[in-house]
């Protein structure tokens, strides 16, 4: 079995000038295998891998479970693959999951508090001969008053080069994951949040049409999950239920991290009111790489979903009606008031009586 190594790439940005003013700009991991990175001039090549110890041989990566107050030794194997010697930096950095799902680790100028500040490499710096290898030790240690749950860091082998015809510095990054859990109460939790559900129906107040959920899975606790989740849309009383094709799982996410979900549910029927519900049922892996389901969590929220075109009709309708109705009643006012005024005047006349005679 091979070793699973992340590569990541970091780009600095300059103009040539006498003094250079640098742009850090990060570009996320790129890929995960065990290949070497290589320069943009092909000259440059290396590789890591975990070292063969007493916590396994051609291990994926590095998992640790350790108590608070606790230390653990191990040790990275770097390979130069390239012509000539090579001169690397070497450091740790914690985790964080990008906006593409992947794990990816802080670079050099920005502040670690977890995995980046625990693990310290022997050396901050290596160099290897061609062809040659070096392993590179490093300690983990964990504070006394760490707080219990999972953490995800990396430690990293660095190449910074020039490139003159771009004017830009390439910061190259070759390194592996770190997951550690800090001994004490576990408490898995994911939380549904901001769950909302709108409604696009057809022409056609009688055809179905599609509704769109979104909400955010939070992980609020203090372990790494995953979840597989699903979500149904229903009418009043739980008549018309739809449920929506199949909803993919978030990534993994780490503690206090969260991730945008938008479902699409097709064919749902404008029955007026909705109701979507959002089941997520959080998956927790353990060191050995066993997946355990834990409670489910759900969610609801409504929403409207009126059949515009029938609504239109009936409001022309009522319209219509109401317009007849003081039609009809204006019309009954004025003949009543001609009868009124028909029978005053002949009240009148009557009181006068006949007119007197003269002679």
């Amino acid at each position: 079995m091979r070793p699973s190594v992340t590569r990541w790439k970091t780009t600095t940005a300059a103009r040539l000038r006498t003094t250079a003013l640098s742009l850090l700009a990060v570009v996320a991991a790129v890929g995960v295998g065990a290949g070497p990175a290589l320069a943009a001039d092909g000259n440059v090549a290396w590789t890591v891998r975990t070292a063969s110890n007493g916590y396994g041989e051609a291990r994926s990566s590095y998992s640790y479970n350790v108590n608070p107050g606790g230390a653990v030794e191990d040790a990275m194997v770097v390979a130069n693959r390239g012509p000539a010697a090579l001169t690397l930096s070497v450091y740790a950095a914690d985790g964080f999951t990008t906006d593409a799902g992947q794990l990816d680790l802080l670079t050099r100028d920005k502040k670690s508090i977890a995995i980046g500040a625990w693990v310290k490499p022997n050396a901050g710096s290596v160099i290897i001969q061609p062809g040659k290898t070096a392993q590179v030790p490093f300690t983990v240690n964990v504070p006394e008053n760490a707080t219990p749950g999972d953490y995800v860091g990396g430690i990293l082998t660095t190449l910074t080069q020039a490139d003159q015809a771009e004017g830009i510095n390439v910061d190259r990054r070759l390194g592996i994951r770190i997951k550690l859990r800090v001994g004490g109460e576990l408490k898995p939790n994911l939380a549904i949040e901001n769950l909302h559900v709108t409604y696009a129906g057809p022409t056609n107040p009688f055809s179905k049409g599609d509704a769109t959920i979104t909400y955010k899975v939070h992980n609020v606790g203090n372990a790494a999950l995953s979840g597989k989740q699903a979500v149904t849309v229903s009418g009043p009383f739980g008549l018309l239920r739809v449920r929506a094709e199949d909803v993919a799982a978030p990534p993994e996410l780490l503690p206090g991290e969260s991730w945008d979900v938008t479902v699409p549910v097709h064919g749902v029927a404008p029955a007026i009111s909705l109701a979507a519900t959002a089941t997520v049922t959080p998956l927790l892996t353990d060191a050995s790489g066993s997946t355990t389901s834990l409670k489910s969590v759900q969610a609801t929220a409504h929403g409207w979903a009126l059949p515009w075109t029938l609504v239109l009709v009936l409001v022309v309708l009522i319209a219509v009606l109401v317009g007849a109705y003081l039609y009809r009643r204006r019309n009954r006012a004025q003949s009543k008031a001609r009868e009124d005024a028909r029978v005053r005047d002949a009240v009148e006349q009557a009181l006068r009586g006949p007119e007197p005679q003269t002679s």
